[in-house]
C-alpha cells in the first residue's frame, strides 16, 4: 500500500512539473512575440465603414433637397445610401437613372442624380409611412416591393426581400440583365437587386450621423 502511494505521489509530481514547464514555455513565447511586435490580439470590435470624401462633398446639396421637402433629418440616411450606391463616384452617384427615365445611364450630371435620387427616396419613404428599412430596400428593388410587403405583414424583413428578389429574378432572368452580386443571392437564387441592401446601407449610417453633426435628428430605423 505504501508503494502505491509512492507511485501516486511521483505521478502527481511529474504532472505538476509538466504543467509548470508548459506554462513557462507559453509565457516565454508570448513575451518573445510581444518583443518583436508579432502578436496579433484578436478582437470582436468591428470598425464602422466611413463615408468617402466624395460623398461628404455632396452633403450640402443632399441636405438642400431634403430640406426643401421638410425631410432634412434624413440627410445621414441618404448619404449612407449614396455611399452604398457609388461611393460618390461617377456622374450618377445616386444611381438614379432608372427611376428617372426607366433605364441605366441616362443621367450624366451629379446634380441631377442627387436631385432625382433624393426625390425618389422621399417618394418611397412616404409610401412606406416612414419605414426607413422598407424605403431603402424599395429604393433598390423599386416601388413594387412596397405592396408586396404590405400584403405580407406590412413591415420589412430580410426574408421578404429574399422572397421578392427570387420571384422577380425568376420572372425576368430571361432578359439576362441581372446577375448574382453576392454569394447569398446565388444560394437563394435571388439575384434581382441586392437582398442585403438595407444592411449594407445602414453599415455606413453611424459614420454618416457623426459627420453630418450633432444637431441633426437621428431618424428611427425601426417602426
Amino acid at each position: 500500500m505504501s508503494n502505491y502511494k509512492g507511485v501516486k505521489n511521483k505521478s502527481s509530481t511529474i504532472k505538476s512539473l509538466s504543467l509548470t514547464i508548459g506554462l513557462l514555455v507559453i509565457t516565454m513565447t508570448l513575451v518573445s512575440f510581444l518583443a518583436h511586435g508579432q502578436l496579433t490580439i484578436p478582437t470582436n470590435k468591428q470598425e464602422t465603414p466611413e463615408l468617402s470624401q466624395k460623398v461628404k462633398d455632396y452633403s450640402p446639396i443632399v441636405e438642400k433637397h431634403l430640406s426643401e421637402a421638410g425631410k432634412e433629418e434624413y440627410t445621414s440616411v441618404v448619404l449612407a445610401l449614396m455611399m452604398q450606391e457609388s461611393g460618390g463616384r461617377g456622374n450618377d452617384p445616386m444611381q438614379a437613372s432608372e427611376s428617372y427615365c426607366g433605364e441605366i445611364g441616362c443621367i450624366d450630371k451629379p446634380a441631377l442624380s442627387i436631385k432625382q435620387g433624393v426625390a425618389y427616396f422621399i417618394k418611397v419613404l412616404e409610401k412606406t409611412n416612414g419605414d426607413v428599412k422598407l424605403a431603402l430596400q424599395s429604393y433598390n428593388f423599386g416601388e413594387g416591393f412596397i405592396p408586396y410587403v404590405k400584403e405580407r405583414g406590412g413591415q420589412y424583413t430580410e426574408e421578404l426581400a429574399i422572397d421578392f428578389s427570387a420571384k422577380m429574378y425568376e420572372e425576368l432572368k430571361h432578359k439576362n440583365i441581372y446577375s448574382c452580386i453576392r454569394e447569398e443571392s446565388a444560394q437563394h437564387n435571388a439575384c434581382y437587386g441586392d437582398i442585403l441592401y438595407v444592411e449594407a446601407v445602414l453599415a455606413y449610417y453611424p459614420n454618416a450621423v457623426t459627420y453630418v453633426d450633432g444637431d441633426s435628428v437621428q431618424v428611427t430605423l425601426d417602426n
